[in-house]
């Protein structure tokens, strides 16, 4: 019994502690993150990753992935969730802390040259393959700057999904 009192007592304290932390003040409340305008373009922060068919646990999963950096394009906010659409296509709700911020951008038809500068005719760096995902940056003008494991170079924007026509990215 005496071990039960001491810890009701020691609980006390930590709650009375806490309580006067929240009426002074000590404590700061996380203001909710700003909105951002939807459409945006994201990608995806974990190597899994499941998609609903609604903004809640309870929603049966229509899509999992395996692929992080998957780039995707946030269609709409809701607390806690983001409603995606994939480079297919199909469109549903995950997790919000599973969708990233960092820009990334895919291949898409077939294989395309990553050059030395932003125009044709430059030098040949590399050349990728359709699907391949890498970091987006230096959009502007109608290219990219596209980078794959520090293996980069700048590509139409036309062969990338991930960024809107005519988009500047930094």
């Amino acid at each position: 019994m005496r071990a039960i009192g001491k810890r009701l007592k020691r609980m006390k304290g930590i709650v009375g502690i806490a309580l006067v932390a929240v009426l002074s003040g000590g404590w700061a409340h996380a203001a909710p993150p700003p909105q951002r305008e939807t459409p945006y373009w994201a990608s995806l922060s974990a190597s899994q990753a499941r998609m609903r068919t609604g903004p809640g646990r309870n929603y049966p999963v229509n899509w999992f992935y395996q692929r992080q950096n998957l780039p995707v394009q946030v269609l709409e906010v809701y607390p806690g969730w983001r409603k995606i659409r994939d480079p297919d296509g199909a469109e549903g709700w995950m997790i919000g802390n599973l969708v990233s911020d960092q820009r990334t951008g895919m291949i898409k038809g077939g294989t395309v040259d990553l050059l030395d500068a932003p125009h044709d005719g430059a030098k040949l760096l590399w050349r990728a393959e359709a699907g391949v995902i890498g970091t987006l940056s230096r959009c502007a003008d109608g290219w990219c700057r596209f980078d794959v494991k520090g293996r980069g170079g700048f590509v139409e924007e036309a062969k990338l999904w991930g960024v809107d026509p005519g988009e500047t990215v930094k």
